[in-house]
């Protein structure tokens, strides 16, 4: 039995090697599916490109984009007449109609059947504004999608600068934990050799611990940088992921104002092209209000025949014959005039000039609200080049008197207090010299973004 049962095995592994041997594209589709995370870092543009083709949040814009083709289809095919056919088998009992005419106390069976087509000649422009409004529909659903997609490259942009922040934060933590233990170390040999006071190795072991967590800290907030990443990429976990750093910092040369950035965005962006088309879509749906004002005009037509049965022995003709001799198409023109709709069609004229006023102001809104965003990019990004260059010459100073502070310390000229108020100055230094450089480069990255480029660091 367990012979058969390991036979039964193999063979089922077989089929399925021999099943995604044959289908096209499954392996390369699983990869892609499961990233090697390990060991490559991840370039800026790797992580918009791997977020764009699996964000959820993008995926669902998308899925909205083909519901609004399934619309717009749906739309154009109400010019297509509609066609029905339907069958009939009828019972009646006591007195009923005979085929001449007649009544009859019988019991009478009659079947029949018929094709019929209708079709809208003119209803007010009705359909022609449909197709018009669900096409708008369409238009504004893509630029959502985009609008979708630039919101995740933001995000994505954000957390990978976070992460280059934050590792710089742990190897400067990092190596404050170095210089601390080297210290220690050479304050037990001193120690030991009667030439440094315990308080003084008490002291440092302090700050060598204060150290310490200062780093664990700043691992975990990379740690928690690296998984906020992971979820925009909506990857299983962030083990494993690296993001590697801009083969370029040096800083780029920013626009001379942000009204400058403002004029090209507003043509571009997806967010003021979305609204211009709502905005579109409410004054369609005016005319399509004004439509209910307007007579309807329709065709129909069809074809239809029976057969006739009773049960008294009455000498009806057969099956096919009553059908052919009961044929019978027909053809005919409806018109439909509004005389009084109980003031439903002025309330909806209204309504949807209201509509359009109101979507009036939200387009407003929107160019405000990106120039507002421009502004504050541009600012931002003015203000992390001055702190960057301003940090720079503050790294040099900190790092020249930390060097004379540590050689005092070690000649014993400097208390440890000085020497580690020193170092922690120097430390921070670094600290505010990398944040700025990699606040700047964001900045600028986004000020470029607003003017329809890719996003670069």
């Amino acid at each position: 039995m367990k012979r058969i049962f390991t036979i039964l095995i193999g063979l089922t592994l077989r089929v399925l090697s021999a099943l995604i041997s044959v289908i096209p594209g499954l392996t390369g589709n699983l990869a892609a599916a499961q990233p090697a995370v390990q060991g490559t870092p991840w370039t800026i543009e790797d992580c918009i490109r791997y977020a764009l083709d699996h964000n959820l949040s993008v995926q669902q814009s998308a899925l909205q984009v083909s519901q609004r083709e399934i619309e717009v289809n749906t739309a154009r095919n109400n010019r297509l007449p509609g066609v029905s056919a339907g069958a009939s088998q009828n019972f009646s009992f006591g007195r009923g109609l005979t085929e001449d005419n007649t009544y009859t106390h019988a019991n009478t069976a009659s079947t029949s059947f018929s094709v019929g087509a209708d079709m809208t000649l003119f209803n007010g422009m009705r359909i022609s504004n449909n197709i018009a409004l669900s096409e708008l529909n369409l238009k504004a659903a893509t630029q959502d999608l985009e609008k979708a997609r630039d919101d995740i490259r933001v995000a994505v942009a954000q957390a990978y600068v976070q992460i280059l922040y934050n590792q710089e934060i742990l190897s400067v933590a990092q190596r404050q934990v170095e210089i601390d233990s080297l210290q220690v170390e050479r304050l037990e040999a001193l120690m030991n050799n009667g030439k440094a006071a315990s308080a003084e190795v008490a002291a440092q072991k302090a700050s060598l611990a204060q150290s310490r967590l200062t780093a664990v800290q700043a691992a975990n907030n990379l740690q928690l940088a690296l998984l906020d990443m992971a979820q925009l990429l909506e990857l299983p976990s962030p083990e494993g992921f690296t993001v590697a750093a801009p083969a370029d910092d040096r800083l780029r040369i920013l626009p001379q104002s942000p009204e400058a950035v403002y004029e090209a965005a507003v043509g571009i962006k997806p967010s003021v092209r979305a609204e211009e088309t709502r905005l579109a879509y409410a004054e369609r749906n005016i005319e399509l209000a004004k439509g209910g004002y307007l007579p309807s005009l329709s065709l129909s037509g069809g074809l239809g025949t029976n057969y006739y049965y009773t049960s008294s022995g009455y000498a009806g003709k057969k099956f096919f014959d009553q059908l052919s001799n009961n044929f019978s198409p027909y053809v005919g023109l409806s018109l439909n005039i509004p005389v009084f709709s109980r003031m439903q069609n002025r309330n909806q004229v209204k309504s949807a000039r209201l509509s359009y006023n109101t979507q009036q102001l939200q387009l407003e809104t929107v160019k405000k609200q990106l120039y507002k965003e421009i502004q504050q990019a541009w600012y931002n990004a003015v203000a992390a080049h001055d702190k960057y260059e301003s940090s720079l010459q503050a790294e040099s100073s900190a790092a020249e008197s930390f060097a004379l502070v540590q050689a005092r310390y070690e000649n014993g000229k400097a208390t440890i207090t000085e020497f580690n108020e020193s170092k922690n100055q120097y430390l921070k230094a670094g600290s505010d010299r990398v944040q700025a450089c990699y606040e700047a480069l964001y900045q600028a990255a986004l000020l470029d973004f607003y003017e329809g480029k890719e996003i670069k660091l």
